[in-house]
C-alpha cells in the first residue's frame, strides 16, 4: 500500500437517487435488530437492509388490515 494516493483525477461516483415515492428519514434502532437484518440480507445473496426494512413495515401493515377487515 502507497504512502500517498494521486486523487487530483478522482471523480465521485454515480448517487443512486430514491424512488420518487420514498422519503429520507433517520431512526434509532436497537443494534440487535440491525445485526440481525444485515445478517439476513447477507445470507440471501446480498441487497440492502433498508428495503429489507421497508418490505417488513409493508407486510406488517398488509396483514394488520386483514385483521381489521374481520
Amino acid at each position: 500500500m502507497k504512502d500517498e494516493y494521486d486523487m487530483s483525477q478522482a471523480e465521485r461516483g454515480a448517487i443512486v437517487p430514491p424512488e420518487p415515492n420514498q422519503t429520507r428519514i433517520t431512526i434509532r434502532i436497537d443494534t440487535e435488530l440491525l445485526d440481525w437484518l444485515r445478517e439476513k440480507v447477507n445470507r440471501a445473496g446480498g441487497g440492502n437492509y433498508q428495503t429489507l426494512i421497508n418490505q417488513m413495515l409493508r407486510e406488517s401493515i398488509q396483514y394488520d388490515k386483514k385483521e381489521i377487515e374481520r
